[in-house]
């Protein structure tokens, strides 16, 4: 693709980066076919090759309107299109340097700023919302039924963590709305490790990977965020630490990028590069691990949702149903399984109608099979897909420590 960036955007501390891009798109249009918005909408504006065109456009020079922002607004930033693309465009990266050009020349209604905003002021903050999901627990006969959807039906308790004992020792990022909507699901990844012989060491000054303020066009707020989790995991690495788990792919993704979006950070680039390189989604650690002497022989039936940061974005699709059929499990076939479910972080919030959509087309998918739980490995994905109130969600760790319980 031929580019003529302006001079503001070869400014940009990403302006190089931006054209790098742009220019590795041949306009082959391959991105189309797996877009969930462009499947929905039949938009060429809202799919991915449409997108790039809109920010080519805004680097070029050109004015953003309020129709630019919505269709950017409307990507899921799934990645599924990167999955697809021959030519290997990093279009998530693009899509995070145009977004904030935009944010900058399009002032966004009343309703849109607070709700952004309050999303910020919550989400991030685990204890805040953590009260206010059992606030709205509490008053849940009296909210309108959109807030009830949005509260878990169930909560499930999270029992106890077994103490650190083992040699081998791994870090867990604990996550920001994970501890609130599924404490038990950091809890059952701690007892199963543990009954591999590793231990989970705890560091409470960790907090939210910082992917909430980032893509809601807050990068720096984002970027401060890694980094005092940079700072907080450092004496546990130097001291040993071989991995620093995610349960939640989406979380473990933003963490995975911390080396490139702080590579010219003179005081983090290093230590940011250290921390992407030791971050493991949980499935990683296990499928290296001799599982099969757990001794698990599940006669369950599970649909398993793979979120799009799991097989997009870490490239690990195929990896949780292999380790699940490894334990016994069996796995109903789901089909189009590429496609997002529509959570997508705050998607769900921020762009509820189509969220909706994507949500019930993707579990009547996960249901074609009939099988008796829906698992995932994701708590974004888990909550939004458990909000229609049809087959349970539940994250595969919860399942799999459930299952060794029984036994």
């Amino acid at each position: 693709m031929q580019t003529n960036l302006s001079e503001a955007a070869k400014a940009l501390p990403r302006g190089e980066e931006a054209e790098r891009i742009l220019r590795s798109c041949v306009h082959c249009g391959f991105c189309t076919a797996t877009c969930p918005t462009y499947q929905l909408l039949g938009d060429e504006l809202d799919g991915p090759r449409g997108r790039i065109y809109l920010i080519k456009q805004v680097l070029e020079g050109a004015p953003a309107s309020a129709s630019t922002q919505l269709h950017l607004d409307r990507c899921l930033s799934c990645r599924n299109c990167e999955t697809t693309c021959p030519s290997g465009v990093n279009y998530h990266d693009l899509l995070d340097i145009g977004r904030p050009v935009v944010e900058r020349q399009v002032p966004r209604p009343l309703g849109e700023r607070l709700l952004r905003q309050g999303l910020r002021a919550v989400v991030p903050h685990p204890a805040l919302f953590k009260a206010l999901i059992r606030t709205g627990q509490a008053l849940r006969p009296l909210l309108p039924g959109v807030l009830e959807a949005k509260l878990p039906a169930r909560i499930a308790a999270p029992g106890q963590r077994p103490a650190p004992r083992h040699a081998r020792r791994v870090l867990l990022l604990e996550g920001c709305v994970q501890p609130a909507l599924s404490p038990n699901t950091n809890a059952a990844a701690a007892r199963v490790l543990d009954r591999l012989g590793i231990s989970v060491e705890p560091v409470a000054a960790a907090g939210c990977c910082g992917a909430v303020d980032y893509h809601l066009n807050a990068q720096e707020h984002g970027l401060a965020r890694a980094r005092r989790n940079i700072d907080a995991w450092w004496p546990a690495i130097e001291a040993g630490a071989q991995a620093i788990v995610q349960t939640a792919s989406g979380c473990g993704a933003f963490v995975r990028d911390y080396g490139h979006l702080l590579a010219n950070d003179p005081r983090y680039a290093a230590k940011a590069a250290r921390v992407s390189a030791l971050a493991r989604d949980l499935v990683e650690v296990l499928q290296a691990e001799p599982v099969e002497r757990l001794g698990l022989c599940a006669e369950q039936r599970l649909a398993f949702h793979c979120p799009c940061t799991l097989q997009h974005a870490l490239k690990l699709g195929g990896a949780v149903e292999q380790l699940l059929s490894r334990l016994g499990f069996t796995l109903t076939p789901v089909p189009d399984s590429h496609l997002c479910c529509g959570s997508a972080g705050t998607y769900s919030l921020t762009q509820p109608a189509l969220s909706r959509r994507l949500r019930d087309d993707r579990l009547t998918a996960l249901e074609s099979g009939n099988p008796q739980l829906i698992a995932t490995a994701n708590i974004g994905c888990q909550a939004h897909l458990d909000s229609a109130g049809r087959t349970p969600v539940r994250h595969w760790i919860e399942i799999v420590d459930a299952a060794l319980t029984d036994t």
